[in-house]
């Protein structure tokens, strides 16, 4: 796999995570549909610019679509990701949850 089919493989996937269709997400970073697709598929390279902001549009870190980080640091980022994701109620829901199960680890 190219270098430039990594990078385009992590925003792909950050995309789907998100549940950003191609569409929505080059509409948010400002840049067409068929040039996102050829950025995901390693087809084009892209501009610092057009980097930050999919990386903003995404909730990730330049750093991370350039070079994939280590795999703590991306299970962070994909945990980040589908946070963001969440609705309100969602989001509180989760809260508790984490919240009993750092009470429960805290007692063993």
């Amino acid at each position: 796999m190219t270098y430039k089919m990594e990078i385009g493989y992590r925003i792909r996937e950050l995309r789907e995570i998100q549940s950003y269709t191609r569409e929505y997400l080059a509409e948010v970073v400002g840049i067409s549909p068929k040039f996102l697709y050829e950025i995901e598929t390693g087809k084009k390279g892209f501009s610092a610019d057009v980097l930050y902001r999919i990386s903003k549009a995404l909730s990730v870190s330049c750093d991370y679509i350039m070079t994939g980080e280590d795999a703590k640091q991306r299970g962070n980022e994909k945990i980040m990701c589908v946070l963001e994701s969440l609705n309100p109620i969602q989001t509180y829901r989760i809260q508790s949850m984490l919240q009993v199960l750092c009470d429960i680890t805290k007692s063993i």
